[in-house]
Formats: C-alpha cells, structure tokens, sequence
C-alpha cells in the first residue's frame, strides 16, 4: 500500500506526538476513517478528540479491530516510542495489516506533492513555520506538517489550498526519518552531534545527512547554512545555495538593528533576486533572525517575491514553546522554549542575554534523554553557566530506560555557575520566590511544558501581592 488514494483507514499506534498528531489530522480531513492509542491523556489528545478522531489510553489488544478497517484498506502508523511487545501493535502484526513508521507515511503524502523539507539539528520547526507563514500569505500557498504548534494557524497542521501548492515539512534525522523524502527544496539548518543512541558516532550523522541532501530531487535545490558548505560539493543535479545570519552568502542580513520598544529586529535580507523592503519581526531573538533568513531563501527558492518575504516574517507570531513568552510585567519576563541540545540552549541565553542585558536570568532546564546527557553533559554545563542560576530537573526518560549513573548530576558536576541545584518539581515555586528572576526561562523537551501554566499563575500573585 504506496498509495494514500488506496487507504480507507488510519489507525495511529502513539497518535499524540506532535508529528503524528498532524498525520492524523490531514488524513481525518482528507475523509479517511481515524483512530489510535497513545499512552496519556495531553492537549493534542484532547484536540484530536475534538476533531472527531477516537483516541485511547489502554492497549486494547486484539479488541481494536473494532476501530479499523480490514488489513486491505487500512494503514497502520507507528511511532518508535511504542513497545515491540504492545497488545495492539502485536495484533496487526499477526493479522497482516501494513505497519510503516510515521516518517513512510510523511513520505507516501509529501512526496507525489512539490515538497520543500527542512532538516537541522536546530531550528526547523521555527524554519518550516516560518516559511509556510510566508507561502500561506503569497501567490504559491501551501500545506504544511510542522513541529510544533504554529501561532499563526493555532495547529501543527496547514491545510492546503486549491491547485496544486507545495507541501512544507520538517524532515526529522531521529532514526533516518528524512530519507523517506523526496523534495523539490531541501533546508539544512545546523549539523551538530545528536542523536547518538541512533547514529553511534557523529561521522555516521553527517553521513546520512548527505544522504538526505541527494534526495533532492533532479533540478531541486539544497540551501545550507554558510557554515555547512565545506560539507557539501555541487551536483548536476541539484543547485545549492547559501544563508547566513551575516557576511557572504546568497541569502544575508543588512542593516540589521534592534528596536528600542520592540526589542525585535529590524532588518533587510539581500537574495540574488535583489533586497527585501525593510523588514519588522514581531518576534524576538538574534538566533531567529538566522532563522528568518533560511526562510527566506527558502520561499524564494519556491518562488515567493521579496515582498512577499518580508510580509510573510513581519504576519509570523511564532510557535509555541520557541521563545514563547507567557508573562511579561515590568520586574519579569517568563519564556518557555523546547530547547533540548546545548547549541540550543545557548542560542537561547544568549538572545535573551542581548535584548536584557541589565537583568538577572535565571532557568529551569529539564534534561531530555540519559543518552543525550551522558553525550553531552559538559556541554550543557558550558551553555547553562551563562545564566545567573540555575534548577535541573530530573532527566526526561521518553523512549529510554535509565542508564546507570546518569542523572542531571552528570550535567550538574561540569557547571561553575555558583547558583546551581538539582530538585523536584513540586521545588519550583519556592525557587523562583526566592530567586525573584529578572527573566526566567524553562527549557527542555520533556513534559516540562506541563508547568507552565502553573508557573504563570504563581508569577501573576506574585504581581499583585
């Protein structure tokens, strides 16, 4: 089953992640009967639920037939953080029902489409959303699968328009995923080490990396950041083609310039098509300036006019939980970012850094993975001793099982930041009032998120007391 036309039914083993989720949504839309387990209730669960779409929290084992087609008209997805031994998955798998990963699935729907894919090891859900923003409010439209959930369009789905508009998504290194594409424009934003527990060592990442880049396909076009480029040689069959926050590139900043009362940028990108007008994001952070102009070489490569570039940045809201700012008065500011790699946690810091430099910046970091912080533990120490102080949380399982003597002391040990601790969640109220933060940041790619409204309300008494 290659063809999504064929398929009368989707049931979706872990239907709550973030790309999952948007599958589930484009085929419900498209008319196709869906359903599926995830282990715990979340926001997208009960999003879905709204939607119309059936989801459980209990493996129903061989009692979920009731909740699909026969095995020739119905599609199993499946996400890797299911267990092999799961009732459900063990069913479909004896009943003979054609079981692909979500990345085959992405595939199956993005590829017959023109696609444009953004891949990196930082940044692509800013990059995708923003560039999907651009298309959306141009002459080209699109649909988009995105990472996260766009302020703009309240999902992590954008429907399509009439005709036959691009199709924007992120495409994932976690497991390979990204060599299920096919794009028309690929996008390679950073290559740092990640992702170790799949790839073993950094040289067998870059290498699939390279793999993706020659899936472009013929007369396509790669853009990377400048920095990449001694990574990549010229084809005959793609063009490839440069971004860069500033200095030689084909896509660059000039002029840039911080606003006084925004504290957003302002900013022309130069393109070898000429010069956007003058450029006014509503949306802070140097780092996602960089990102707007990976976008922007993006939507131009797909064909966007500069005034379409510079419109589509100055309509982009952002995306939740990247540089999402939930309280702002005039003591302090809350952000809450996914933020999960040390690259990205400097990137972080550091922009907020930029825009307060008189405030004290204090954050709360939950560690996502015991590979990832066995991996990189005296990085991560590197990037939050920028800070004033810090809490670490327990380290975020997810997919894996506890490796001894790792914990969010492996990370703890490496820091010199003088105000430094580990604790609970149920610590962090009494943290932060004593601490007082000119600017407090949560971090990490875990459930942390689920504290954020609590952290809101706790900084709203504090306003009024």
């Amino acid at each position: 089953m290659t063809e999504t036309g064929q398929i009368k039914s989707v049931y979706f083993l872990g239907i709550g992640g973030i790309g999952m989720s948007a599958l589930a949504r484009w085929f419900n839309h498209s008319g196709v009967r869906v359903a599926g387990y995830d282990r715990t209730p979340s926001r997208l669960t009960e999003e879905l639920i709204r939607e119309g779409i059936p989801v459980h929290y209990n493996d129903l084992g061989k009692e979920v037939k009731s909740l699909t087609g026969t095995r020739e008209d119905t599609l199993v997805v499946i996400t890797p953080a299911v267990p092999s031994d799961h009732g459900e998955w063990s069913w479909f798998r004896k009943s003979g029902f054609p079981i692909v990963k979500r990345s085959k699935a992405l595939g199956m729907i993005c590829n017959p489409h023109r696609c444009i894919a953004v891949a990196g090891t930082h940044g692509k859900t800013t990059v995708s959303t923003m560039v999907a923003t651009i298309l959306k409010n141009s002459t080209q439209n699109c649909g988009a699968f995105l990472g996260g959930i766009s302020k703009n369009f309240n999902s992590n789905l954008i429907l399509p328009g009439p005709g036959n508009p691009w199709i924007v998504t992120e495409a994932d290194e976690y497991d390979r995923s990204f060599l299920e594409l096919e794009p028309d424009v690929a996008v390679i934003t950073y290559m740092d080490a990640d992702h170790l527990d799949i790839y073993g060592v950094y040289e067998e990442m870059e290498a699939s990396f390279l793999r993706f880049s020659e899936k472009v396909k013929r007369g396509g076009s790669l853009l990377v950041n400048k920095e990449l480029t001694p990574h990549f040689m010229p084809s005959a069959q793609q063009r490839i083609m440069t971004y860069s926050l500033s200095g030689e590139a084909d896509f660059t900043t000039s002029g840039l310039a911080l606003h006084p009362e925004t504290s957003c940028y302002i900013f022309v990108i130069k393109t070898p098509g000429g010069t956007t007008p003058l450029i006014e994001m509503d949306y802070p952070g140097l780092h996602n300036v960089e990102n707007a102009v990976a976008a922007a070489g993006t939507a131009f490569l797909a064909g966007a006019s500069l005034d379409e570039i510079a419109r589509g940045l100055e309509k982009y809201s952002g995306v939740r939980r990247r540089f999402d700012i939930r309280f702002k008065n005039s003591r302090t500011l809350f952000i809450d970012d996914y933020a999960h790699h040390p690259r990205e946690l400097k990137a972080l810091i550091t922009s907020v850094r930029l825009l307060y430099p008189d405030r004290k910046i204090y954050g709360i970091f939950q560690p996502h993975l015991y590979s990832r912080t066995r991996d990189f533990a005296e990085e991560f120490a590197q990037s939050l001793d920028l800070m004033d102080g810090a809490l670490l949380l327990p380290i975020y399982p997810a997919r894996e099982k506890p490796i001894p003597g790792v914990t969010s002391g492996t990370i703890l040990q490496f820091m010199t930041l003088e105000n430094k601790q580990i604790a609970g969640k149920a610590e962090v109220p009494g943290w932060i009032r004593r601490n007082k933060p000119g600017v407090l940041l949560t971090m990490g790619a875990g459930d942390i998120e689920l504290m954020t409204d609590e952290i809101v309300t706790l900084l709203e008494y504090e306003t009024n007391r």
